[in-house]
């Protein structure tokens, strides 16, 4: 067999609809749409690499069942998680493109198409074990959170909010830090959301964060880090500027475990970290002691030994 027989029989053409050739006959069958594609199925651990069924990892509260890692929640899953009759407020405010940043416009165009949100913030009020009071949520599939100038309003206004009527605010915090396209717009939002947390605190109001996978940047250094009771979640990566840029700067390795939530608490910049699993009954017991009601004693106690198990990290 010669060069060119050689290329005929292994660059050949399928000869039948089975191969997938372009010359098979046209599918008969209606192409495939919303209604006809299921959900899907399932997912993959971000850290071990197990397949998991999505139902299983939903009624897990998307925790994975072999390793014990937290997957990431939108800012309404975390909320529907922990409150109950949920009211948003502040929906129709979104952001822009103050400094004419190069394909902003066209990239926010396209996150809010996706998630459906307007912005990287849920704000609104829920009651937490028959407690009202005033929340937001950060959603990590818009620009992994991080804080423009519609956040930075929005969290504000929920301070506002709550310090005029009086409510305790409950905040589920996770972000990459402040957003460069907005520049010295987006920094702006530190000092804004700082002085409503103050103003909050000087009424004598209750704020509790709740510091989740990742909370960085311009985030932890104002509204993340000024609550009267801050927890977190196992193994939260939780600091300013990220490990690899303090060791380029300093030049020397960190310690291990270094800006993880354990870590933080160790050296007491975190009060708790908190399973999942035990977040609601927890913070409906921090918010019945801070409006003068008996905490039930499941909220109060200690996580049971099967949900620890279940939880604790490989």
């Amino acid at each position: 067999m010669n060069f060119e027989d050689l290329k005929k029989f292994f660059f050949r053409k399928p000869k039948n609809a089975l191969e997938g050739t372009e010359d098979a006959a046209p599918d008969s069958r209606p192409a495939p749409n919303e209604a006809t594609i299921p959900e899907k199925l399932a997912e993959k651990c971000e850290k071990c690499g197990q397949i998991i069924l999505s139902d299983e990892l939903r009624d897990n509260y998307g925790i994975c069942p072999k390793c014990g890692h937290y997957k990431k929640l939108d800012a309404r899953a975390r909320i529907a998680l922990c409150a109950e009759n949920f009211e948003e407020l502040f929906a129709d405010v979104e952001g822009g493109n103050p400094l004419g940043f190069p394909g902003y416009d066209e990239k926010l165009a396209s996150l809010r198409a996706k998630t459906g949100e307007k912005d990287a913030v849920v704000c609104g009020t829920a009651t937490i074990g028959g407690v009202r009071c005033a929340l937001f949520s950060m959603d990590y599939r818009f620009q992994m959170g991080s804080m423009g100038h519609a956040v930075g309003e929005k969290i504000t206004a929920t301070f506002e909010y709550a310090t005029a009527h009086r409510l305790p605010v409950v905040g589920f915090v996770l972000s990459g830090g402040a957003r460069m396209q907005e520049g010295i717009v987006s920094l702006m939002q530190m000092a804004k959301t700082s002085a409503a947390v103050a103003k909050h605190d000087e009424a004598g109001l209750l704020y509790i964060a709740v510091l989740t996978d990742p909370t960085t940047g311009g985030v932890s250094a104002s509204f993340a880090f000024e609550a009267d009771i801050i927890l977190a979640e196992k193994g939260a990566l939780i600091g300013f500027a990220g490990p690899r840029v303090i060791e380029q700067t300093i030049r020397q390795k960190l310690p291990a475990g270094f800006q993880r939530a354990e870590f933080l608490q160790e050296k007491g910049f975190v009060d708790r970290i908190v399973g999942r699993r035990e977040m609601p009954a927890l913070l409906a017991s921090l918010l019945q002691l801070h409006e003068g009601a008996p905490a039930s004693t499941a909220a109060a106690g200690e996580p049971s030994a099967q949900a620890s198990a279940t939880e604790e990290t490989a």
